[in-house]
């Protein structure tokens, strides 16, 4: 009879947890760097199999049919390569393309476009090569 009995969950109290990913720690918990890469670049860019310049291609195709929802993902990819790339030019351009395609999107990367690239040059250097 025992055995139907429910124990008495213990509980403990433990202060807020967070997650350090490698990003943070690569950038010194830098918010504003991690905000902006995390949800912008591919942590292994060689995988997608293109370049920056034949997404933004198959992006232009989608817009010119009207389609924002997949103009905007290729126009994205085309900006997460281009970052890879080291091109912060075209990071600019890409990201600037989705947030006129997509207003409601906000696009950290382009508070500062320079010091992006150059974090993520950093990661890719120490993580890739």
């Amino acid at each position: 009879m025992n055995r139907l009995r429910r124990k008495k969950e213990e509980t403990v109290k433990v202060g807020p947890t967070k997650t350090v990913t490698d990003l943070d720690r690569l950038f010194n918990n830098d918010k504003e760097i991690v905000d902006a890469l995390m949800h912008t670049m591919f942590l292994d860019p060689r995988k997608v199999g293109m370049t920056s310049k034949d997404a933004a291609e198959k992006g232009a195709r989608f817009e010119k049919v009207k389609n924002e929802l997949m103009a905007n993902t290729w126009y994205e990819i085309a900006g997460s390569l281009a970052i890879y790339e080291g091109d912060v030019d075209k990071v600019v351009e890409y990201f600037e393309k989705c947030q006129g395609l997509m207003p409601i999107s906000e696009y950290t990367v382009l508070k500062n476009p320079e010091k992006m690239v150059t974090k993520a040059q950093e990661y890719y250097k120490q993580t890739l090569h």
